[in-house]
């Protein structure tokens, strides 16, 4: 029986890379293929973070796969139909600005083009400090698309930074699960950590 394929696309939110890497640990371990893709910046640059060459070496390590990282090889993804499901996560404001305005200029986001064209899901992870000001109206803007999907989020350190949004990246894979059934997993907001 083939395998679920999901194309896991990581953007620039770097601070939030060892939780999205424990997550595609987590696909992996339930059976997923998971191919994963970068942005441009996500592929090149270094930060206190993470370097990216310990990014793609882990990439390899978990999935056995080179991560797709150029315009070339991502326009493949809907014409072979290479995933069933589509994963951006962490998906930054310039990234939910980029999708919901019809710009394709990372391989991240040409991918997630790419595949809708297939009516098949695609599953968004939200991380931006600016989710709750110059980002809402595009994350609003996304809540309203057919085959598209959030994974829950809650307010990132609500008092240092009132406008941020992180999705709870322990819930992609019942976000996946639950967007393969054509359902949006709930409730989508969550309560600030410590109040729950």
């Amino acid at each position: 029986m083939k395998k679920t394929t999901v194309g896991f696309a990581m953007t620039g939110s770097f601070c939030t890379f060892d939780a999205v890497l424990a997550q595609m640990r987590e696909l992996v371990r339930r059976d997923y293929d998971v191919i994963p893709i970068l942005s441009y910046h996500a592929a090149q640059l270094d930060t206190r973070f993470m370097e990216a060459a310990h990014l793609h070496r882990e990439l390899k390590s978990i999935t056995g796969r080179d991560a797709i990282q150029t315009l070339q090889q991502a326009e493949p993804i809907g014409p072979e139909k290479m995933t069933d499901i589509y994963l951006l996560a962490p998906a930054t404001g310039n990234t939910i600005a980029k999708l919901v305005n019809g710009i394709f200029d990372t391989p991240a986001l040409l991918g997630a083009k790419s595949h809708l064209r297939n009516d098949r899901p695609l599953v968004v992870a939200v991380s931006t400090n600016d989710a709750l000001s110059s980002a809402a109206q595009n994350i609003g803007r996304l809540l309203t698309w057919r085959n598209v999907y959030m994974v829950p989020y809650r307010q990132d350190h609500a008092l240092k930074k009132p406008r941020s949004l992180v999705a709870d990246f322990t819930l992609i894979p019942k976000t996946i699960q639950s967007a393969l059934c054509g359902v949006q997993l709930q409730p989508i907001v969550c309560a600030p950590e410590g109040l729950r």
